[in-house]
């Protein structure tokens, strides 16, 4: 099969030709239609993530079509059209019977444990816990994101965060993760803030439901008529007292910090993106959080036994991941882009398929 290859750290990503995955016994063979380029791609790419061995096949979210069966596996056949969370559980541990699968101890993730689906093919383990069924009423684009920004947005919000109508919701860094987490705040009745250095992914969130948005680079004038500055600050001024919740969807010391201080007393804030330890642990305004007595919420994904409630709103047009795809691409102009991911300013979603050249 095709697949885009990177063989050190922070290198070219080439497209070659290598053997096709086998499914493990309790696992599958997926044939790749669609996959997301993501920034957590990106950080697997510059050597972030200590689980990744080299030579390396990334790319995590994806959807497709079983094309081979393991012996134990008993709810899959052939030809079924599945995604998965990119946190595969084990399917045995307590945390996976309990349907945490999330934070499995013995999890496995395509495109950092094991190679992923920048290829024609990919190899998905404990595909009983793990596969999810997507219907034909869902396209290609939308459930390409499922497996990791659409569904860990959706489960920030309600299940970690808890969001309910009418409340304030900041939403740092409006990429893929960013920008699903607009539409799924939107779609609950809660008002949303966005706060992004990109102008034009600030246009992109506001023809998504965001109420507000606020450049973050500073300079010129607000959505609203008023000047940039201290973007807390400005949260506190436009919603009376700070958001009631904030996600950090960056993974950057100055975007936490600045969430957590965007938010009210008692307010909740759920740390979404990836904040490597390049220079040690990053600094946390702890005092802020004991003195208003702020939630500071980690989230990880979504099980896909929690999946059923998010695809009954895709598939009823009240959540739109395929909204946010600005472009499609073959596996070699994607090869060529992912090095740039971490520091491009994107809009919209670029997704991957392997059928194109």
């Amino acid at each position: 099969m095709r697949a885009a290859v990177f063989e050190k750290f922070g290198h070219s990503v080439d497209v070659v030709t290598i053997a096709d995955p086998a499914p493990s016994p309790g696992g599958v063979v997926v044939e790749v239609h669609a996959t997301g380029l993501c920034r957590s791609d990106w950080h697997a790419w510059a050597g972030h993530d200590d689980g990744v061995a080299l030579p390396h096949v990334p790319g995590h979210e994806l959807v497709g079509v079983i094309a081979a069966v393991g012996a134990e596996v008993r709810r899959w056949s052939v030809g079924h059209r599945v995604t998965t969370p990119f946190v595969c559980g084990c399917g045995r541990c307590q945390w996976c019977q309990d349907g945490q699968a999330q934070v499995c101890p013995d999890q496995t993730q395509p495109g950092f444990t094991h190679w992923g689906s920048f290829a024609e093919y990919v190899a998905l383990h404990a595909a009983d816990t793990n596969l999810v069924a997507v219907s034909d009423a869902v396209s290609d684009a939308a459930a390409a994101g499922l497996g990791c920004r659409f569904a860990t947005a959706y489960r920030a919000l309600h299940a970690r965060a808890g969001i309910e109508h009418g409340e304030w919701v900041t939403v740092f860094g409006v990429g893929g993760v960013g920008l699903s987490a607009v539409q799924v705040a939107v779609a609950a009745g809660a008002r949303v803030i966005a706060v992004d250095r990109t102008p034009a992914a600030l246009d992109l969130a506001r023809t998504l439901g965001a109420e507000y948005t606020v450049l973050s680079d500073g300079g010129g004038e607000r959505s609203d008529g008023g000047k940039h500055g201290d973007v807390p600050a400005q949260v506190h001024d436009l919603t009376g007292g700070g958001s009631h919740v904030a996600i950090d969807a960056v993974g950057a010391p100055a975007t936490c910090a600045d969430a957590i201080h965007s938010l009210r007393r008692r307010g909740r804030h759920v740390q979404v993106g990836l904040l490597p330890g390049i220079d040690g642990h990053p600094a946390v305004p702890m005092d802020r959080v004991i003195a208003w007595e702020l939630d500071v919420l980690g989230s990880h994904g979504m099980a896909s036994v929690d999946y059923p409630d998010m695809l009954r709103l895709v598939e009823a047009g009240t959540l739109r991941p395929q909204a946010l795809v600005e472009r499609v691409v073959g596996l070699a102009e994607g090869a060529g882009v992912l090095p740039s991911v971490g520091t491009a300013s994107p809009v919209g979603v670029t997704l991957i398929d392997p059928r194109l050249p």
